[in-house]
Order: structure tokens, then C-alpha cells, then sequence
């Protein structure tokens, strides 16, 4: 009876827990739903009971929601798009006060609000990560006391961290803030969470530590994991990681570290398993104390600028658990054997590459290693040079799947025996070095291998017919650079996976299997240049699948170009076709190419006028069609093309250049329009506000130089010479400015990005400019890549310029080369063209200028090419200095210029009463009216000695005593 009574009160209670979940967690489920536009239901329309649904999971004893994993579950938004376009109030979250977790990150969603979070008093495992919100989201989190687990990476987060957030996080295990955009010092606050064992805040702005190196990270006895990579810290920090004894990974790549490494920061971190300091500048020698860790697995330090031998030997007691050991790309020297590595049965990867002066051992005979290794990389090394001729060690080693044995001047025959039924190899890089031998002895398939590389060795024969039955599922084939002849077999177009092919710089000859243009869309890159092939251009197809770029230049392709082109490349397509025979009209206008970014048609023998279909090219950013017969005029486009290079020099051009009718001006970095027969003013110049290259020379421009050039500011190089423009020379010119990049980009490349990245080597495509001309030191150079941030030069030889030449010039000290020559300068030279100190090359020769050579101009210790031959100057060439250097054909056609000579008092400036004046090829004066002068002197002094003799007394005395 007592029992039935005791058991009463329950059978009132129990009905009033429904099994189902409840109904504001249900709803809350299905706002969210609704928020993340195409999230899977995951069945949860099929029933009421939200505790069965996929993904959820409640509490046995409320029925509340405890769990909620709903990561991935949002629509990947688009490439360019807003990552974080759709919105979601936080305060959805507020239905599920029992929830312990909540996985919801990578829905790039924009959290509103955190009020829905704050009050989740029993949340211990929290990750946003892929969303976004900013910063100041964080200090409201710093109310979710019992938090253990708090994932943030990647949410757009912007700013300073707040210093408070931590400060309750006194249970907090696992924090990760990575790949954000949070600046400052990271808080002191951050290393006093006394649980914390796995803190990630790589990938951000972070500038510094708030620790004092006595203070910081001493009750972090539990930390075992620690990522500071990509951000901004010094090697100060590196002392105070020695007190973190627990640490078992710890991350310092990117940090821009300088100097040397503390050797006794290692000495405690005896449980240390992971350790990456590569990408620094971190110098001095290697600390022993590394090597000896006692349970080190994965060590890095490559990318610094240690230098000295690697303090190891055979009687060193380095760790049997080491796997990787990367200290590639430093100036490490001496010697490394392999037989040091005798005791490492667990080593799977070695790379020793870009050490030069490091000779490393890798062949004895009757050892065998313990270790089979995955990766071998030895580039750029003093390595065994007879690896492939004896490779004892090679064949020990029969699970490789990365080898690096490039620019290392191995020579001998190719090792085809690599290429084994067994081979295990996946990337392979062989280049630059003195390979020969012909790629028919490869036999077996190559089943696993997926990257090639053996361009510059010395490969010859032909091609295999069979190559898909050898590398069947190859994407990158690298063979350029040899001696490879015959034609290119059409069965390349069987390999499926291919995406980059180059078989550049070979003998290569024929035609191109049409396919290879049409019928292969995984291809991205084809580089054919600079063989003998010849044909149709693009195999007479006029539909390209290649979505990056065609290399097609330096051939013997004939014909016109295709009437018809359409093609799917990707962001910044490219096509170079110059070097060839194409001939005919360059006529685009049943071309459909939305996003070719580059093309090259330069040194061919196209004629006619340039089509106006040219303008539908809206994408393009580099146009070459340089070195061919077009004539005519520039068309007018209605939208100018947004072209950051444009070369048309070397053509049959003509009329006038009218702004912003063909190319837009304020995009234009680099134009040359030299060799043409332009006409008209060349005022539009001044609004090419980005132009860091401009080359009109050899045209019939005329009028006068603006002073409105002078607001060019990121002007490099111009070259004006050889045109008909008069008047004076602007001196505003010297206020030149010579300012960086306008754009950020690298002057000689289009925008990159896009490439291959394999374990043993890497490609980025980028279209390298064939380069521009500049007229100095007597010579035509073509500068390339970058150099045109180290150098500047103006040239306005050759033209109808008058007047002084401005003493503001002398401001432009980091000028490389000016020539003012052949124009009517008049005056003196300017004593402040002293002050252009990085001056290579002066010429102001064959002008109007009088007065003494400057002295001065003897400081210009970088002078190597100097000229004021046929001026009017005068008084003495300085006999001092760098202008004591040139030989006198750098100073004649002066009539009134005299050479010193020693002893004499002759000095730059002096008067004409000195040596008699010197000019070229005798040291006696040669003018007829001093001639005239000398012989009258004689005739008037012969005729009044006569007259002495026979008329004056005396004279006579003397006649007849002789």
C-alpha cells in the first residue's frame, strides 16, 4: 500500500515528458534550416521527434537537445561572391539551454547578435569556424565560462583581440583563432589558461607577444601544441618557449624571425615530436641541442640562412623516431654522409636541397639502409655524382615516391632503370642536369607516376609512340630544354589526366596532332616553343579545350590565322604565337575568346590595317603585335581596351594617337609605339597616370614636351628620341618621383596565382613578358622581368629641343642613363648634374653648349659612358676623377676645349692664354688665321733686317768684316 502511494506522484509526472523533443528546440531546428538555403533536412521532416533526427542529439534524461553537429551543411557559396551572404540571428541558438555542443562551422554564414550564446550555460565544445563576425563577437564570448573547446578559424575576424576575452576561460583545451586578420600583440592573457593544451593563432597579423620573458607561459605545463606560424614575431620569443616542458608540436614557420637561434631553448622540450621554424632568417650555425631531441619525429628548418656544417656525425645520438628532416634552402657547407643515418629505421623523408657548398655521401657498397625512404630530396646539392652511375643506394630503396635530383650537373646515361615494373615512384625531377640517353628505353608502365620533370639535360631520340602506355596517368610532363627530336606523337592525347605539357626548346618538327588543342579540356598548360614545328597554326582547329595558356612561339607555323576561334579559358588566358610565318590581316572579329588575357602575335609577317575587331578582346591585358607590316591607323573602340602592356613598335602605323581611344589610359603600364609613323602632339601622355614605360621613338611626333609629363609619377623609362619636337625641355621633369608599383603588381608579370605544387617541384603560371628596349650606352638593351624598378632612363636624342638644359635635372639621382644629344641645347652645362649620382650614361653631345665641363662631373663614380663632343665648350677637360677615364672622343668638336697635360696649369675653366687648343689627332693648332698671322710676322721681320744691313752704318761695318 505504502509502495502504490509512493509511486503515485509518478504516474502524474512521467506523462509530462513527451518522448518527442521539445517544441521551441524543434522550431529553432527548423528556422535554422530555413536560414542555410539548401540545407539537407536529413529526414527531419519524416517525424516530430527532433531527438531522432540526423545530427542532433539529446539529453536521455530531459529530452533536451545536448548536441548539434550541422558542419557543411550551408550552400558553398559562389568563387567571387560574398563568403558570408546569408545572415543568421544567434538568438535561434537561445531554445537549447542544455546544449553541451555545437559544431556548425564551414556554413559561411554572418552571425548577428551573440545573446543566443551567451546564455548556453553548459556549452563546452563550440565551432564557428568557416562563418564570419568580427572581433568585438569575441568578447561576448568570453561569458561562455565552461567553454573547453572553441574553434574561430577562418571567420573574417578583423582587429585587435580583447584582452578580457581569456581572463574566465579557466577551463578552456583547445583554442584556434588560425587564418583570420586579428593585429596587435596577442594578450597576455591568452598564456595564463592554466588547461590549455592545443593553442592555434597562425595565419594572422599578430605583431607580437605580451609576455615578460620571466612571467610568460609558466603554469601552460599541460600545452602540447603550438601553431604561431604566419605572423610577425622575433627570436627574443624563442627564450621563453623553453619553459613550455609539456610541448610536443610547436609551429613557427612565417614568422619573420631574424637572427640567431638560442641554442638552450631546446635543452627542456624533451617531449618535443614536431618542430617547424622554416621560412625565417634565422642565421648562425646550426644548434647542436636540436639534433638531439629524444623524441623529435618531423623537424624543418629549412628557408633560413643558417650557414656552417650540420652538427651531426656518425657518433651523435640523434632520435630513432625521427621521420622527416627538411633543412633544405640555407648555406649549410661541409660535409653530410648518409652512413650518419644508420640508425634512423624510421626515416621516410630527407631533404638536403639548395645547400650548394654541401657535399653529401650517398653511395657504400654492401650497406644497407635501415630505413626505406618515401621522399629523396637532394637539389641544388654537391651530391654523389655517381648516384645513377653506381646507385647501391638507389636500389636499396624501394618504396620512393618523391625524387629530387635536380641541378646537380649529374651526368652519364639517363636512368631508365627508375622506370622499373615495381617503380613506386609518384613525382620525379631530374632537371638541369647532364643526362643523356632517348626516353624509348623506358618500357614498363609507369603506372603511379603523376609529375615529370627532365627539362635541360641532354635527352635525345624521338618521343615513344606508345607514351599514354608509359605514363598513363601523368599530369605534368616537363621535357624541354634537350635535344628531342621527330615529331609529337598524337598519342599524347590518350593520357586522360594530362595537364601541363612542355616539350619547349627542343628539334622537335611537323605538324601538331589537332587534338591536343581540341580534345583534351583536362589540359590546362601546352608549351611548344621554340622547336621546328610547322603547319597550320593551332593544327587548323578553331576550337581550343586548353584552359590556361598555348606556347606556340618560335616555330615555323604558316598560313593566316584562324577566321574562326572560340575557346573556354579560364581567368587571364594566354596565346603566343610571335616568332612565326603567320601572315594576312590580324581580324578577330569572329573570334570568342571572353577571357583571353594575353596575346603575342609579335614578329610575324602580318599586313594590312589593324581591324577594329580588335576591341572586342575586353579582357585582354597584354597585347604584342610588335615586328610585322600592319599598317594604318589606331581604331577607336567604344569601351578602350584595359591594357596594362601594349607593344605595336616595328610596324607601318601612322596618324595621330588619340587618348582614350584604343587602350585606356589609366590601366596602361608599359607602351611602345616605337619605329612607327605617327604624327601629331604627343600631349596624350600626360593622361597615362600608371605608365611606368613609354617608347615613341623613330615615329613623327612634333610640337612641344608638356610640362604636364611631369605628372607621371611612377615613370621609369621614356623614350622620345628621334621624332621632331621642339621648344624646351619642361624643368619639371627633375620632381620626378620615380614611386613604386600603382598597381602592386610585378612590373614584367601579368597576375599569377594559378600552378602546379608537387612534393618535388613547382610550376606558377605566369606570363613573362619577352621585354622591352631601351637605346643606352651605345647599345639596344631589352630589359626584362623586374628590372624596371632598378632602373630609369630618359632619352630625348634626336629631336628639335632648344633652350637651357635644366639645373633641376640634377635632382633625378637615381637616373641610369640620359641622353640629350643631337637637339640645340645652348648654355652651360649644369654643375648640379653632378648631384645624379647613380648616373651610368651621359650623353650631351651634338649641341649648342658652351662654357668649361664641370668639374664636379668628376665625382660621378658610376659614369661609364660620357659625351659632349661637338658643343662649343671651352677651357680644359678635367683631368681627375671619373672623366679622366674617357678617351678624347668623348670631347671632340670643341674648337676651343683644351686637353691637360702634366705640368701644365691648365684647369677646367681657364682662360684661353693656356696650351694652344687641342683637337683631334694633333696637339698643334691647325687655324688659318694664326697661320696668316705667323707668316706676316716673318715677311716684316726678313724686310727690316735686310734694310738694317745695307742701309744703316753699322750694318754695313759688320757685311765687310765678314
Amino acid at each position: 500500500m505504502w509502495l502504490w502511494l509512493c509511486a503515485l506522484p509518478l504516474v502524474f509526472v512521467v506523462p509530462l515528458v513527451s518522448d518527442a523533443c521539445f517544441t521551441e528546440e524543434r522550431i529553432a531546428l527548423l528556422q535554422i534550416s530555413d536560414s542555410l538555403r539548401g540545407m539537407s533536412t536529413m529526414g527531419w521532416l519524416d517525424t516530430d521527434d527532433c531527438c531522432s533526427w540526423e545530427s542532433v542529439t539529446c539529453s536521455n534524461d530531459t529530452r533536451r537537445v545536448s548536441s548539434l553537429q550541422l558542419s557543411l551543411n550551408g550552400v558553398p557559396p559562389e568563387p567571387e561572391s560574398d563568403p558570408c551572404s546569408v545572415k543568421l540571428n544567434s538568438t535561434v541558438f537561445s531554445a537549447f539551454p542544455e546544449l553541451q555542443f555545437l559544431d556548425f562551422s564551414m556554413n559561411h554564414v554572418l552571425f548577428q547578435g551573440s545573446d543566443g550564446l551567451v546564455g548556453l550555460s553548459k556549452l563546452r565544445h563550440l565551432d564557428l569556424s568557416y562563418n564570419c563576425f568580427d572581433a568585438s563577437f569575441m568578447e561576448s564570448l568570453g561569458k561562455l565560462v565552461p567553454l573547453e573547446v572553441l574553434h574561430l578559424e577562418s571567420t573574417a575576424m578583423v582587429g585587435a583581440l580583447p584582452a578580457s576575452v581569456f581572463e574566465n576561460f579557466r577551463d578552456m583545451k583547445d583554442l584556434d583563432l588560425s587564418n583570420n586578420q586579428l593585429t596587435g600583440n596577442l594578450p597576455a592573457s591568452l598564456f595564463t589558461l592554466p588547461r590549455i593544451e592545443h593553442l592555434n593563432v597562425s595565419r594572422n597579423l599578430f605583431e607580437g607577444i605580451s609576455w615578460s620573458s620571466t612571467s610568460g607561459l609558466v603554469g601552460l605545463s599541460k600545452l602540447r601544441y603550438v601553431d604561431l606560424s604566419y605572423n610577425c614575431f622575433n627570436a627574443s620569443y624563442m627564450e621563453s618557449l623553453r619553459k613550455l616542458v609539456s610541448l610536443e608540436v610547436l609551429h613557427l614557420e612565417f614568422t619573420a624571425m631574424v637572427g640567431a637561434l638560442p641554442a638552450s631553448v631546446f635543452e627542456n622540450l624533451r617531449d618535443l615530436k614536431e618542430l617547424d621554424l622554416s621560412n625565417n632568417q634565422l642565421t648562425g650555425n646550426l644548434p647542436v641541442s636540436l639534433f638531439t631531441l629524444p623524441r623529435i619525429e618531423h623537424l624543418n628548418v629549412s628557408q633560413n640562412l643558417f650557414e656552417g656544417s650540420i652538427p651531426w656525425s656518425s657518433r651523435s645520438n640523434i632520435s630513432s623516431s625521427l621521420r622527416m628532416l627538411d633543412i633544405s634552402m640555407n648555406k649549410l657547407s661541409g660535409n653530410f654522409s648518409f652512413l650518419w643515418l644508420r640508425n634512423l629505421r624510421n626515416l621516410e623523408k630527407i631533404d638536403l636541397s639548395g645547400n650548394v657548398d654541401l657535399a653529401i655521401g650517398v653511395n657504400f657498397p654492401g650497406w644497407t639502409p635501415p630505413f626505406q625512404l618515401k621522399e629523396l630530396l637532394l637539389s641544388g646539392c654537391d651530391t654523389d655524382k655517381t648516384i645513377f652511375a653506381q646507385p647501391h643506394f638507389l636500389r636499396t630503396q624501394n618504396y620512393l615516391e618523391v625524387l629530387d635530383l635536380s641541378n646537380n650537373s649529374l651526368s652519364g646515361s639517363f636512368p631508365s632503370w627508375l622506370f622499373a615494373p615495381q617503380s613506386t615512384l609518384v613525382y620525379l625531377n631530374l632537371r638541369n642536369n647532364l643526362l643523356s640517353g632517348s626516353l624509348d628505353h623506358i618500357k614498363s608502365t609507369q603506372t603511379n607516376l603523376l609529375a615529370i620533370s627532365l627539362s635541360s639535360n641532354n635527352i635525345s631520340g624521338h618521343l615513344p609512340a606508345n607514351i599514354s602506355s608509359i605514363f598513363p596517368n601523368a599530369a605534368f610532363l616537363d621535357f624541354s630544354g634537350n635535344t628531342i627530336s621527330g615529331e609529337i606523337p598524337s598519342d599524347l592525347c590518350n593520357i586522360s589526366s594530362l595537364e601541363y605539357l612542355d616539350l619547349s626548346y627542343n628539334n622537335l618538327s611537323g605538324e601538331l596532332p589537332s587534338c591536343l588543342f581540341a580534345d583534351h579540356p583536362i589540359l590546362k598548360t601546352l608549351k611548344l616553343s621554340n622547336n621546328k614545328l610547322g603547319g597550320p597554326i593551332l593544327g587548323g582547329k578553331s576550337h581550343l579545350s586548353i584552359r590556361w595558356e598555348i606556347y606556340l612561339d618560335g616555330n615555323n607555323f604558316e598560313g593566316e590565322l584562324p577566321r574562326y576561334l572560340t575557346g573556354n579559358f579560364e581567368f587571364q588566358g594566354t596565346m603566343d604565337f610571335h616568332g612565326n610565318k603567320l601572315s594576312g590581316k590580324l581580324n578577330v572579329s569572329l573570334w570568342f575568346l571572353p577571357n583571353l588575357g594575353t596575346l603575342n602575335l609579335a614578329s610575324n609577317s602580318l599586313t594590312g590595317e589593324l581591324d577594329p575587331s580588335i576591341c572586342s578582346l575586353t579582357s585582354i591585358n597584354l597585347l604584342d603585335i610588335s615586328n610585322n607590316n600592319i599598317s594604318g591607323s589606331l581604331p577607336n573602340c567604344n569601351n578602350p581596351l584595359a591594357l596594362l602592356f601594349l607593344n605595336m613598335s616595328g610596324n607601318l602605323l601612322s596618324g595621330d594617337v588619340a587618348p582614350h581611344a584604343f587602350f585606356s589610359n589609366a590601366t596602361v603600364t608599359a607602351l611602345d609605339l616605337s619605329y612607327n609613323q605617327f604624327t601629331g602632339n604627343i600631349d596624350w601622355i600626360q593622361t597615362l597616370g600608371t605608365v611606368r614605360y613609354i617608347s615613341l621613338g623613330r615615329n613623327k611626333f612634333n610640337g612641344q614636351i608638356s610640362p604636364k609629363l611631369c605628372v607621371l609619377q611612377y615613370l621609369r623609362i621614356i623614350d622620345l628620341s628621334d621624332n621632331q619636337l621642339s621648344g624646351s625641355l619642361p624643368p619639371c621633369i627633375g620632381d620626378l618621383s620615380f614611386q613604386g608599383t600603382s598597381s602592386g603588381l610585378p612590373y614584367w608579370a601579368l597576375p599569377c596565382g594559378r600552378g602546379f605544387q608537387y612534393p618535388a617541384f613547382r610550376y606558377t603560371s605566369c606570363y613573362e613578358q619577352s621585354g622591352f628596349r631601351f637605346f643606352t650606352k651605345y647599345n639596344l638593351y631589352t630589359y626584362r622581368r623586374n628590372f624596371i624598378d632598378l632602373f630609369f632612363g630618359f632619352d630625348f636624342s634626336y629631336n628639335k629641343l632648344s633652350g637651357e638644359i635644366p639645373p633641376e635635372l640634377g635632382h633625378l639621382t637615381n637616373l641610369k642613363a640620359l641622353n640629350l644629344s643631337h637637339n640645340n641645347f645652348v648654355g652651360k652645362i649644369p654643375e648640379s648634374l653632378a648631384n645624379m649620382s647613380e648616373i651610368e650614361s651621359l650623353d650631351l653631345s651634338h649641341n649648342e653648349l658652351s662654357g668649361a665641363i664641370p668639374r664636379q662631373l668628376s665625382h660621378l663614380s658610376s659614369l661609364a659612358v660620357f659625351s659632349v663632343a661637338y658643343n662649343n665648350l671651352s677651357g680644359c677637360v678635367p683631368d681627375v676623377g671619373q672623366l679622366s677615364s674617357f678617351n678624347m672622343t668623348s670631347f671632340e668638336g670643341n674648337r676651343d676645349l683644351r686637353e691637360a697635360s702634366p705640368g701644365s696649369d691648365c684647369t677646367a675653366g681657364s682662360s684661353p692664354d693656356g696650351p694652344s687648343p687641342w683637337q683631334p689627332g694633333s696637339k698643334e693648332a691647325k687655324d688659318p688665321a694664326l697661320y696668316a698671322v705667323g707668316a706676316a710676322s716673318f715677311v716684316l721681320s726678313f724686310w727690316i733686317t735686310v734694310g738694317f744691313i745695307f742701309c744703316h752704318s753699322y750694318g754695313q761695318r759688320m757685311v765687310l768684316k765678314l
